[in-house]
């Protein structure tokens, strides 16, 4: 027998969370391995089917559980992926044709490489630490590490490691943090550009 309910509690980071059924009742454990048929990350106050089992200690869990209306939102958030992909993508071409038109120096694309590639790991670090309930890396450092030029890293970290990518308090802030890294790279750009042609011979 299949039920109807809605997600009333989603911890992502830890892929669990509880449905409350429709009518009310007690409210019924669900694990991301009971999803089917879904290609993307369930959310709170989401509609839901879903049949019903017992856990070991013969609590209520929730089984073949499908998103109500999947295909609509499953396309935005694939959308919304892969604008991700190709922002970072794009950040970090731009910043290499710069470099190619002697805009900037090598240095500073080697620059966004790491601290890109390092933000990746960091991010990688702390779902492990959420998935196996270790010791977690505050959301400050992860904005820090974005804020300092990692924000490529951490956007294919969202669409890669599908973390921290439907907070929305994280991601408000995370979108502060590349906006501000952004503004300061445009004004860095074009000062140095000021400079040049400025300088002798430019």
């Amino acid at each position: 027998m299949r039920y109807q309910g809605k997600i009333t509690e989603w911890k992502d980071d830890q892929g669990f969370g509880f449905i409350t059924p429709n009518g009310g009742g007690k409210r019924v454990f669900v694990h991301t391995k009971s999803f089917s048929k879904s290609t993307r990350r369930p959310a709170e106050n989401e509609p839901v089917t879903y049949t019903l089992a017992t856990d070991a200690r013969g609590r209520p869990q929730a089984q073949d559980v499908v998103l109500v209306q999947v295909r609509a939102a499953s396309a935005r958030g694939h959308a919304y992926s892969n604008f991700r992909l190709i922002l970072a993508t794009g950040f970090i071409g731009l910043a290499g044709a710069f470099v190619m038109t002697g805009r900037l120096p090598v240095a500073v694309l080697w620059f966004y490489l790491a601290a890109s590639a390092v933000t990746f790991a960091v991010y990688a670090l702390d779902k492990s630490a959420a998935q196996n309930n270790r010791w977690r890396i505050q959301e400050s450092t992860l904005h820090l590490f974005a804020l300092a030029g990692g924000w490529p890293g951490a956007l294919a970290a969202h669409k890669v490691l599908r973390h921290k990518s439907r907070k929305l308090s994280f991601q408000l802030m995370f979108w502060a943090t590349v906006l501000i890294h952004c503004a300061a790279f445009a004004w860095l750009t074009a000062s140095g550009l000021e400079i040049l042609n400025a300088a002798p011979g430019g």
